[in-house]
């Protein structure tokens, strides 16, 4: 199949699993267009949301979809590194055997990853990055495609280690969860307490995916459009020649080089989800929010006034 050909069957492919979702999630279209977006462009995703939005049930029934495996990590602040990633045991016949842990499987959703110390963060984070984990020097890779969600509550934040900038820049979208609307809601509690169940019919393979995640780094980009990704992410930088006086007002730190190789990724993968051949400024707009949102560091100054990283987004773009 050539490329544009595969380009048009993701499309067709992709509005098929939206509908598949739809059969479970009511609304969160934003939400789950951006979770299918980060795993077809093969990075991982980071959900802030309050308790009950069904973050659970929408990243199951994304990868029953998928017809990739699915493992829920609860994080607690007793949870050690060997709890996910799984430790040698001594069997029957006195040899060291090594029983794997949830970290292994295609999709993980780390539910609440700031409630557990940083020994067993950056345990999962070291998957993440490297896609392998390490145990008793022995080295073994994770089964591909391999997404990590991870998710954060807001409102309660005793008792938690949150992420630092350099683990939080690991995540390629920051995905904000909202409430329903009154209608959303409505529907919601109908279908949930009513006495049927929808069932969820697998539309790709781990292959299949794989292939579309090639695809999509084979898309070629504009210099124009890769130079204005590069230009967005030097204005959020307040030493930088590019910055504005808004920026060196309320911003300490801006976006490092990942997010400018995210917004390209990302944008490649806009372009082709929406049945583009190639990425164009307006694909780097549309992704920007959900890149840039954790990588820039807010001072006093804006805390105090209430502004928030979408408003100094949206002021750069």
């Amino acid at each position: 199949m050539s490329d544009v050909a595969a380009i048009q069957n993701l499309v067709q492919k992709q509005k098929a699993l939206k509908d598949e979702i739809a059969k479970i999630i009511v609304g969160q279209d934003e939400v789950v267009n951006q979770i299918v977006l980060s795993i077809f462009a093969g990075g991982h995703a980071l959900l802030v949301g309050v308790p009950g939005l069904a973050k659970t049930l929408m990243v199951n029934t994304i990868s029953q979809a998928l017809g990739l495996d699915f493992k829920r990590i609860q994080f607690t602040p007793d949870l050690m590194p060997s709890d996910i990633l799984g430790s040698e045991i001594l069997d029957e016949n006195r040899q060291f055997k090594f029983i794997k842990g949830p970290v292994f499987s295609n999709i993980i959703l780390a539910d609440e990853i700031n409630r557990t110390p940083p020994k067993t963060q950056a345990a999962l984070l070291e998957a993440m990055q490297e896609k392998a984990v390490t145990i008793a020097g022995q080295h073994h890779r994770l089964a591909q495609p391999y997404f990590v969600l991870a998710t954060q509550n807001p409102i309660e934040q005793e008792g938690t280690y949150p992420l630092p900038e350099a683990q939080l820049d690991r995540f390629m979208f920051a995905i904000k969860l909202d409430y329903p609307t009154f209608a959303e809601e409505v529907q919601v509690v109908k279908s949930t307490t009513a006495d049927t169940k929808a069932s969820i019919s697998p539309l790709f393979t781990a292959e299949e995916i794989l292939d579309f995640q090639h695809l999509i780094r084979r898309i070629p980009v504009a210099d124009n459009v890769v130079e204005y990704a590069v230009t967005l992410v030097s204005k959020t930088r307040p030493g930088n020649a590019l910055s504005n006086d808004y920026v060196k007002t309320y911003l300490d730190w801006g976006a490092g080089p990942r997010a400018s190789q995210n917004l390209i990724l990302a944008a490649k993968t806009h372009a082709a989800l929406n049945g583009k051949f190639s990425p164009d400024i307006e694909d780097v707009k549309a992704v920007a929010t959900g890149i840039l949102r954790h990588r820039i560091i807010k001072n006093y100054k804006a805390d105090a006034e209430g502004i928030t990283e979408e408003a100094i987004i949206a002021k750069l773009l």
